[in-house]
């Protein structure tokens, strides 16, 4: 059969893929994509979607206990996991099926199966049906990336489980470890613990939620520990004796080796990249501990072979891989494009209370030779956040004491996965603490902290 000929074919259709796919053929471009399981890869279907969908189930139950506070009666307040899972499916399922239409609205031509390159310009599709060959002088790696396991604590999805796992449980785990405290290990925890698994957490590094200003990490390891987590640091899961019905982890801290008991850990230890099987060390491409080495422009050195999402490396967060897309499909037509800059993508976790942050911590701001001016604010302080039952919190800022400018904005508390874009927007316009502080806030919100924090960096706050 005949080679199929296309400007641009995609590999993966998460959200990297995807949205490069709409972007090249928004710019004329006769697109492909390659996909081997599902439209919208791993984030829509596995990730953040159907773990959003389960966190908020979560938060209402956690909400309903809460019910006298509000003046409310609540009784025989239960649950009923399956629902629960079912809810969490069909979200993503609607959303997946979303995608399906959107590429159909935009002519890119979807090939469901395993992508090789077996050389420059070409793509060699193994589907149910067959191989299809396809060219296009630009090819974008969007293979995203997997669960990393370590030897001795591979899942076996009833003792072990990934997040996969976690996300179709077919039982409520009574004692429950999870092993690292990253964002995918803390929602899990956080959702397990709220729905009453007596929930350890054990870190490697020296405090949970390591990506994060110290602050902000300290802060909310006192909310898990208050929800009743146990959280472990500097400690390391040497080995996992598994048994009928119950795991026994060898837990080592401080150079001593503790034995727990489990009936389900969930292991949460970073990822690795998609990079095997697809023919790129033939073509010359460079691999980085399971990661495509890129340059700024997300272009892998191969002409016509860009990179882009999990694959090409931290942060791995799917809004820098979606903005890559973009960036990469209007280098393609001659567009002028500009670099994503990891300290400008602002990170998000679920957990109870919520995380966000955008730039530099504190102490990296400080090895960067920045000398800091940092502004706090506390959700005790504002009415919105004391008439919302949700007063356990903090705002923190940190600016350039020389030229006034945003490095970084650090945030614990409720809903501050959606205030954190405020501080993202300014970044992104170069915005100055005076830019900031002659900004009206609306009364009452959450968002008036934001003004209190950055007036407080320079010793103006007026509500504390």
């Amino acid at each position: 059969m005949a080679a199929q000929n296309f400007d641009l074919i995609v590999i993966g259709a998460g959200p990297g893929g995807y949205v490069a796919a709409i972007r090249g053929a928004q710019l004329g471009m006769k697109v492909a994509i390659v996909e081997r399981e599902h439209l919208g890869g791993i984030c829509l279907n596995w990730g953040c979607i159907p773990t959003k969908a389960m966190l908020r189930s979560s938060e209402v139950f956690h909400l309903m206990h809460r019910a006298k506070e509000f003046g409310l009666k609540a009784t025989g307040v239960d649950y009923d996991l399956d629902a629960v899972v079912k809810r969490s499916r069909a979200v993503a399922g609607q959303l997946s099926g979303g995608i399906g239409h959107l590429m159909k609205k935009n002519k890119v031509t979807v090939f469901m199966g395993e992508a090789t390159i077996p050389a420059k310009g070409k793509v060699s599709v193994k589907g149910e049906k067959g191989t299809d060959d396809l060219t296009a002088k630009y090819i974008v790696l969007a293979t995203g990336a997997r669960a990393r396991e370590l030897p001795g604590l591979e899942a076996d999805g009833d003792l072990v489980w990934t997040y996969k796992h976690a996300l179709e449980p077919k039982k409520m785990p009574k004692k429950l470890l999870v092993i690292g405290s990253g964002a995918i290990g803390i929602e899990f925890a956080s959702f397990y613990n709220t729905l009453g698994s007596d929930t350890t957490v054990v870190e490697v590094m020296d405090r949970v939620l390591p990506v994060e200003d110290a602050e902000i990490s300290a802060f909310a390891k006192k909310q898990f520990v208050k929800q009743g987590m146990k959280i472990m640091e500097k400690s390391m899961v040497k080995q996992l004796d598994r048994g009928k019905g119950k795991v026994t982890v060898h837990i080592e801290t401080g150079g001593k080796t503790q034995k727990m008991e489990f009936d389900t850990v969930i292991s949460a230890v970073g990822i690795v990249g998609n990079v095997e099987g697809l023919g790129l060390e033939e073509l010359g491409v460079k691999v980085d501990r399971t990661h495509v080495v890129t340059d700024e422009f997300c272009r892998t050195g191969v002409e016509g072979l860009y990179a882009i999402g999990d694959i090409a490396g931290a942060p791995w967060l799917a809004h820098k891989a979606s903005h890559e897309g973009v960036m990469v499909a209007d280098l393609i037509a001659g567009k002028h494009a500009h670099p994503v800059k990891p300290e400008s993508i602002a990170g998000c976790t679920y957990c109870h209370p919520q995380v966000a942050s955008v730039g530099y911590s504190e102490a990296k701001a400080k090895e960067l030779g920045f000398d800091v001016k940092v502004g706090r604010f506390p959700f005790i302080g504002n009415g919105k956040a004391i008439a919302l039952g949700e007063p356990e919190g903090m705002i923190k800022t940190i600016f350039d004491a020389k030229t006034g400018e945003l490095l970084g904005a650090h945030m614990v508390g409720a809903e501050v996965t959606e205030l954190i874009q405020g501080y993202v927007v300014g970044r992104q316009l170069e915005t100055t603490e005076e830019d900031l502080m002659n900004t009206v806030f609306p009364h009452p919100t959450l968002s008036e902290m934001m003004h209190e924090s950055v007036l407080d960096a320079y010793d103006r706050v007026i509500h504390m």
